[in-house]
């Protein structure tokens, strides 16, 4: 890779940061001689004002335009005067002498002068380089002024350039000589203090003979204490120190030598000792085999006791057999007390549906009583002739009324039969059918109705309609029947007017339920044993603990799902169901 050259590149960054701020200063100031030239012109401009002011306003005041437009042509003639403009009180143009600078980017300053009444201003144009004086013409007569017109000088930047422009050329040319003579020096200071000495130690460095080291040191003629000075010490040092490890390397060899030949010395000492050491190991092996003979004793021990112990182990098989079977045998009659509990829930419900049947089908038939003696009473008034229209209106009112009794009973009586078959055949079946769930959970909350009339909870469900899933209908309606039973037995034990909320979100093929009840709720350890076989805090009343264990179940193992539970004590429990849809 190519060598950079330090001395170069430290001379380029000092020159580019001399050449940046030369070129700042030059400009600062060009700058500062442009802005001088400027006011100075503009000093000159009212020093005209004074001059010609008074001629001028007479001139206008006795209407005398040529004598005006003369003294604008003397005015123009003067170098630094580019134009004028007279205009009388009424800004009608009265002499235009030289350049007129464009009214719409013409810029107007007004200085108010409050000695003499009179309103000044200054005058720029960027657009064209423009730039100068105005003042008004006030003519005074018997102590009173009157403002008869107004005359504007321009001057541009063209005269200021003329007037520096020798400046200018000045200042470049001193900036150059000073740069090309800094430029000169550097590099001769550079070259002469850092290139030459670091050529000088690289080649010197380049001749290091490992065999001669010493004659291998920097010898630079610099009288100056320098950075390069503490290098060449430096590299002189190290060179001493490689001398004196060189000297302690010979001394260690010279040591390694002599440990050699006292080593040798050592292994036949050793070979001596191996000797007597191994009289002395035959004199070991006869009390080894001594001790071999009393090992095989023990073995012979052992062999008995290992024996003993397989005969052990066989019976521990045997027991952990039969454990196995009881385990089998405690699944099954679990599982028969599982379902015996669902079928002790769907029991429940089809006395509470029977009870709640029997009253509409009472009406229905007391109503068909009523009915059948109408229908007599009416017959016995035909066979004696007593039939008149007020009768007839009666039996057709009577009759209107206890036929909608009737009709309205017995469709009561086919909604609940009908709630019941369709969640009773779901609860024993365990087929996947196609429900919407919407309409499922109110056909199992209307199957509960004969247990939720006798109380004031309510049952708010957030679903939507069109919520159409392939399930275990089944699995679906026994979760949330022992979910409201939980609710109205344990949650509102001692609370009138509960509350239980069921959300329902369906995201693709996964559904997400909530179910939430605002009663007593559990404490943090009742919450852990909350989804375990026959946990109940309910013993004394009947539990029997399956409720929350056979929902478990249902969403783990029939739905392939997952359930959790969180509580606050008084503030109810919530329960998180999610599942997909197994279309």
């Amino acid at each position: 890779m190519k060598a950079t050259s330090l001395s170069r590149k430290l001379l380029t960054r000092v020159l580019s940061f001399y050449f940046v701020l030369t070129f700042i200063v030059t400009c600062v100031q060009i700058g500062a001689e442009y802005i001088n030239t400027k006011n100075h012109i503009a000093n000159e401009l009212l020093t005209l004002e004074k001059t010609f002011s008074g001629s001028l306003t007479r001139a206008v005041w006795e209407l005398n335009t040529q004598q005006a437009v003369t003294i604008a042509e003397g005015l123009v003639a003067i170098p630094m005067i580019k134009g004028i403009t007279i205009t009388d009180e009424n800004n009608q143009l009265i002499a235009q002498l030289g350049v007129a600078a464009d009214k719409e980017t013409l810029f107007l300053e007004s200085i108010d002068d409050e000695g003499d009444n009179r309103k000044y201003f200054n005058v720029s144009s960027n657009s064209s380089g423009l730039f100068g004086h105005g003042f008004p013409l006030i003519f005074e007569f018997s102590g009173r002024t009157t403002r008869v017109g107004s005359v504007t000088l321009l001057s541009s930047n063209e005269v200021i350039f003329n007037r520096i422009q020798v400046g200018i050329y000045f200042l470049i040319g001193n900036a150059m000589v000073k740069t090309a003579a800094l430029v000169l020096l550097f590099s001769l200071a550079f070259s002469s203090l850092l290139t030459n000495p670091l050529n000088e130690l690289t080649e010197q460095i380049n001749q290091f003979d490992i065999d001669d080291p010493e004659a291998s040191k920097l010898h630079v003629i610099n009288y100056e204490n320098n950075e390069l000075n503490i290098l060449q010490n430096a590299y002189n040092n190290l060179i001493d120190e490689l001398v004196a490890y060189k000297e302690k390397l010979a001394l260690a060899q010279s040591k390694i030598i002599s440990a050699n030949s006292k080593l040798d010395e050592q292994n036949l000492m050793l070979e001596q000792e191996v000797a007597r050491k191994t009289s002395s190991l035959s004199t070991t092996m006869l009390k080894m085999e001594m001790q071999q003979r009393e090992l095989l004793d023990q073995q012979a021990k052992l062999q008995a006791e290992n024996t003993r112990r397989s005969m052990t182990e066989k019976t521990l098989l045997e027991t952990n057999h039969e454990l196995k079977s009881s385990i089998i045998e405690l699944k099954k009659a679990q599982e028969r007390l599982l379902d015996a509990e669902k079928m002790a829930v769907l029991g429940n419900m089809s006395a509470e549906v029977t009870h709640e049947i029997n009253t509409p089908i009472g009406v229905s038939i007391t109503s068909t009583s009523y009915l059948a003696d109408l229908l007599t009473k009416l017959k016995l008034d035909i066979e004696d002739n007593k039939l008149s229209k007020r009768v007839l209106n009666d039996f057709t009112e009577h009759s209107e009324q206890g036929l909608n009794l009737v009709l309205n009973n017995l469709e009561r009586a086919s909604e609940l039969v009908s709630s019941y078959k369709q969640v009773a055949a779901d609860q024993i079946s365990e087929k996947i059918r196609q429900v919407n769930l919407a309409k499922y959970i109110d056909e199992i909350i209307h199957s509960l109705q004969p247990k939720l009339k006798k109380t004031n909870h309510s049952i708010k469900v957030d679903c939507p309609d069109d919520a159409e899933i392939y399930c275990h209908a089944g699995a679906i309606s026994q979760i949330f029947t022992n979910l409201i039973i939980n609710s109205v037995i344990h949650g509102f034990k001692d609370i009138n007017n509960g509350e239980i909320t069921i959300l329902v979100k369906i995201n693709g093929q996964h559904v997400h339920v909530i179910y939430q009840d605002n009663g007593h709720g559990v404490s943090e350890e009742q919450l852990i044993h909350l989804f375990d076989p026959f946990y109940t805090t309910a013993g004394n009343r009947g539990g029997t603990g399956l409720g929350t264990h056979i929902v478990h179940n249902l969403v783990n193992d029939t739905l392939n799902g997952s359930v959790s539970a969180s509580s606050t004590l008084e503030k109810g429990l919530i329960y998180d169901i999610k599942f997909d849809n197994l279309r």
